[in-house]
């Protein structure tokens, strides 16, 4: 999870004008929805793709435009329930995986490195849409989901159609990320530091949901989720590869723990920070605090773009706000 733009991978990068993209900024009473009961997935189907079996919902045609959503952590699938139904609803096939390491997504072999490297969590979906037979998608995301989408598009442009990211351009580099911050930046970023340590993977292990639901009310502060809304994203963290995943990923970023050498290739074409040349519409919330203008990232946007703001939303935006992240979804398609 990201905690702000200023731990980002463009750290320090100059202001540049928005001028050249749309820009928007939408009240919270707007960008919220009324869908009264949360809407949910009917069944979670299971698929061999890669080193996984991947557990993913799927809504809408099976023949309609696909798109497809990633969740972040500490979330998972039903982040996108409402959105995926109000999306299924204008004719898109919408496939949201649960990613390594959550929900019922399983690893095929006991022996696969329990590796979270951006890259790696990136070909995951990749082999999914293989699996699938999906030539290419839409795809969208928040936290880990934003920048997996970020690198699908870089990467692998010909998979990608265009791309929603929540908080912008998140590709990052563990050499970049070894800057520091100022004091109060840095508090913001405890939970990665706990992780470094034995005494955060045994606390974690043994205060997950205490430990996930802290981070939901810290991040999304005027969210009024229920208890049952937590609790049904909680199952996923049950998962038996969840603590490792976790853990790897922030470790991974902080040059602590190492990555797959066979993947270096591919992180080493990212390390440059490409701009992403698809169309692209990033969304802001009050997470991003000063940096919710987009304009940090903005040059990291080089095809037809759009920035949406979104005050008065937490973290977890498709689920705080369905209708004003499905609306970017078919937005994204119209470009």
């Amino acid at each position: 999870m990201k905690k702000s733009l200023d731990r980002r991978s463009f750290l320090g990068a100059a202001a540049v004008s928005v001028a050249a993209a749309e820009l928007s900024t939408i009240p919270f009473a707007e960008a919220q929805t009324q869908l009264g009961a949360h809407a949910s997935f009917p069944a979670v189907k299971q698929i061999d793709a890669g080193e996984l079996n991947i557990g993913y919902g799927d809504a809408g045609p099976a023949n309609g435009p696909p798109v497809i959503l990633l969740h972040g952590w500490p979330y998972d699938i039903h982040a996108y329930a409402d959105a995926a139904s109000l999306l299924a609803a204008r004719g898109y096939r919408v496939i949201v995986p649960y990613l390594r390491g959550y929900g019922t997504t399983r690893f095929l072999s006991a022996s696969t490195f329990r590796n979270a490297q951006q890259t790696r969590v990136a070909l995951d979906i990749l082999a999914l849409m293989d699996a699938l037979d999906i030539k290419k998608a839409i795809v969208g995301g928040f936290d880990w989901g934003s920048r997996t989408a970020d690198i699908m598009a870089v990467l692998w442009p010909e998979r990608v159609k265009g791309i929603v990211s929540v908080s912008g351009y998140l590709i990052t580099t563990p050499k970049l990320q070894q800057n520091p911050l100022p004091p109060k930046a840095e508090l913001g970023w405890w939970y990665q530091y706990y992780f470094s340590t034995k005494r955060g993977v045994l606390g974690y292990t043994q205060y997950t949901d205490d430990f996930n639901l802290l981070i939901w009310h810290n991040v999304s502060p005027r969210w009024k989720f229920t208890k049952a809304t937590y609790d049904r994203t909680a199952q996923a963290f049950k998962n038996p590869d969840h603590v490792a995943i976790v853990v790897h990923d922030y470790r991974w970023r902080l040059g602590l723990a190492k990555g797959d050498p066979q993947y270096d290739e591919l992180e080493n074409k990212i390390a440059v920070l490409p701009a992403v040349a698809l169309p692209a519409i990033t969304i802001a919330s009050d997470f991003d605090g000063p940096n919710a203008s987009g304009i940090a990232y903005r040059d990291k946007f080089t095809g037809k773009y759009a920035h949406r703001i979104l005050p008065g939303i937490g973290h977890d935006v498709p689920q705080e706000a369905p209708q004003a992240f499905a609306d970017a979804i078919v937005a994204v398609d119209q470009f």
